[in-house]
């Protein structure tokens, strides 16, 4: 397959004159530091490290018995009206979590924009999401938030988080879904009697180097909403926290590491729907995407969510981080291939596959193969596979990546499919090439050196290996 540096259409920007276009993905983040840096973070680990995580610990805990207080005597699905000593533990805890934050080295908080009240904006859409450090702007709101019904019972935290009244979501519940948008919903249409609710519509922490696809649930109200921008304009950049690269208390040490920890959130202008987007929720966030991308000056992907499973699947096929499979998943995502693709779909598209072996397929073959028309769309998808720049691809590999996308954490399983493609049938053996063609396709690169893996797979020097060579 190409590597996603060869082409990268699915990326937008607002100027590509003037910005960047060079795939990243967004589900990686590395740190490589310095020799300085490594001596700097070493001393500050055995100087202001224990003393930061020692006072930030202290204040959650001070601010643990007015987050109590407040949330005495109140109702799920009523506002109670203000009263004096509620307005005084809202205000301490507001407080002791700035004083929190600055012992954690966010000395300076920047704010652009004007926020709109809750009766103007009852929903706030924030991006990008990269840390657990987006918590800063709702600790400085009080805005509830989107969270898991078992947070709740954490001690100490659990009693902060039900003080800002979050809409819980449960996994248990197999209707919470429609729950948890049902009350989005009602408290949005409620005239600002709310506390606003912000809502991080990417689903998921990335590194900051694109806006990928937002989720409709906070566009699905159709009301305005106000977009929020974060930046984290650090030389350094321990602030990243997704699904590979450093782990959660490896970002805290690092982060509490550094002498200053700056952090800009923009306010801004409140995006009102039009009637089309009230009825096209996808439209509504996709537009709200575009107008933060450009205020961010960032690209925008229409990865996913979704995409998280290749980057964090584990085993012997793990995907690469320049993989292009993350393409190739987007695509067959739109395309409708992924949908009701079972292991019984995959032997089947793999029978076929086999049964053509020897002819490659040009573009409208290829789209007669699927059953889908010739677009644009298709014919991106058919030049992952053009590796030969002939306009010409192996259907076989095809076949391959899409195991892949639909069940990344069954590595082995798409190894048995691809030779079950590739074998003789008198003696159910590929060669050198093929297992390249195999593994190529599999970790989506453009080419990858099979030579010594080969040779310590093919113990008797047959030139050729079976898929119970690699089992046994």
């Amino acid at each position: 397959m190409k590597l996603p540096d060869e082409q990268h259409p699915s990326l937008e920007i607002r100027d590509r004159s003037d910005l960047p276009t060079p795939f990243r993905n967004p589900f990686v983040h590395e740190l490589r530091f310095t020799t300085l840096e490594k001596i700097r973070i070493g001393v500050m680990t055995v100087t202001v490290f224990p003393v930061r995580l020692f006072f930030a610990v202290f204040l959650m805990l001070l601010a643990w018995p007015f987050a109590f207080a407040a949330s005495l005597g109140r109702s799920e699905l009523a506002v109670e009206t203000e009263t004096w000593w509620r307005r005084i533990c809202d205000i301490a805890l507001r407080v002791l979590m700035r004083a929190m934050w600055f012992c954690g080295g966010f000395h300076w908080v920047t704010v652009k924009g004007e926020p709109a009240p809750p009766s103007q904006a009852p929903i706030l859409t924030l991006a990008p999401h990269s840390s657990y450090f987006d918590a800063i702007p709702i600790t400085m709101t009080m805005a509830s938030i989107v969270m898991k019904t078992e947070s709740k019972n954490i001690p100490v935290w659990g009693t902060l988080i039900k003080f800002i009244r979050p809409v819980f979501v449960s996994r248990s519940d197999q209707d919470s879904r429609r729950k948890t948008v049902e009350e989005i919903k009602r408290r949005a249409h409620a005239g600002g009697e709310w506390p606003q609710i912000m809502i991080f519509p990417e689903g998921t922490c990335t590194n900051r180097s694109c806006l990928i696809t937002f989720k409709p649930g906070a566009f699905i109200p159709a009301v305005p909403v106000q977009p929020v921008v974060l930046r984290y304009p650090n030389k350094m950049d321990t602030i990243t926290w997704t699904w590979q690269g450093p782990g959660a208390f490896e970002i805290l040490w690092l982060t509490l590491c550094q002498f200053h920890n700056p952090i800009e959130i923009e306010y801004l202008p409140l995006y009102t729907p039009s009637e089309e987007e009230k009825n096209n929720p996808a439209l509504f966030a996709n537009n709200v995407r575009r107008i933060m991308a450009k205020a961010l000056e960032l690209p925008i992907t229409d990865l996913s969510f979704d995409d998280c499973q290749l980057s964090q699947a584990k085993g012997p096929l793990r995907v690469p981080t320049n993989s292009s499979l993350l393409q190739f998943n987007r695509l067959a995502r739109r395309l409708g291939l992924r949908t009701g693709t079972t292991d019984t779909v995959l032997q089947q598209q793999a029978s076929r596959a086999r049964n053509i072996w020897g002819y490659r397929l040009g573009l409208e073959d290829f789209a007669q193969y699927l059953d889908l028309p010739v677009t644009d769309m298709l014919t991106e998808l058919h030049s992952l596979f053009n590796q030969h720049e002939d306009g010409q691809i192996d259907v076989r590999e095809y076949v391959i990546a899409l195991s892949v996308v639909c069940q990344p954490s069954k590595a082995m399983d798409t190894l048995r499919l691809a030779f079950g493609m590739y074998e003789a049938k008198e003696d159910r053996a590929i060669v050198e090439k093929e297992l390249a063609s195999i593994l190529r396709t599999a970790l989506g690169v453009a080419e990858v050196d099979v030579t010594e893996l080969f040779s310590a797979i093919d113990t008797l020097d047959a030139g050729k290996i079976t898929h119970g060579d690699i089992t046994h």
